[in-house]
């Protein structure tokens, strides 16, 4: 398990720079030829992400190590990308790194349409990415391309909006795909409104 102060979702990448030495074994330990190129990330609700002692969040994301490669002081760069979701049943000792028994949490298939849900998520996003330019602040561009299957694109949704960690690990831990997205469009509502305000005052 590597905990961190952000949240992965599936199907996003996610770049490491490894350099604590427990981290540092997970990674020859998931690379080895009888490895798992997996691990599990986890949000830090409390706590920093060097030298443990955090309080770690129980829905999280496995990564999957896409490319790997060694410096020659020891720390690894790491590509990563979100696969699915789990739940931590139980944590572990931390020894010789964080380690946790999970479980697969499915986030698949649904009885409710999601098509018209997914334009208007995506429709606020482009807004709130296009209010956050004219304010000058840092943001994707509102042209960005988004999946056209609504079950991936609310991840991609949920990655770009300009939530904190704590509000993206409600939406990683939502119990389906359309309370993920209604909780996404109610966000992004607020923001464009609090943005428009801004704006307008100037």
């Amino acid at each position: 398990m590597f905990p961190l102060g952000t949240v992965l979702f599936p199907t996003l990448f996610l770049p490491l720079h490894v350099f604590e030495p427990r981290y540092r074994q997970l990674v020859r330990r998931c690379l080895a030829d009888d490895g798992d190129p997996e691990f599990g990330v986890v949000l830090i609700e409390r706590g920093s992400e060097v030298g443990g002692a955090d309080v770690r969040t129980d829905v999280g994301t496995v990564a999957r190590i896409l490319e790997a490669a060694e410096l020659d002081d020891g720390r690894w760069v790491l590509g990563t990308v979100g696969t699915r979701r789990i739940r931590v049943r139980r944590w572990l000792a931390d020894d010789p790194f964080p380690r946790a028994e999970v479980e697969d949490w499915d986030d698949g298939g649904t009885a409710v349409p999601l098509a018209d849900a997914y334009a208007d998520a995506s429709s606020l996003l482009r807004r709130v990415l296009a209010l956050k330019a004219e304010a000058g602040e840092a943001a994707p561009p509102a042209t960005v391309d988004l999946a056209d299957d609504p079950l991936l694109g609310g991840y991609q949704l949920a990655a770009l909006s300009p939530f904190g960690p704590a509000d993206q690990q409600q939406l990683l831990a939502a119990d389906t795909p359309e309370e993920r997205l209604d909780r996404i469009r109610g966000m992004l509502a607020e923001e464009a409104q609090f943005l428009t305000r801004r704006l307008a005052m100037g």
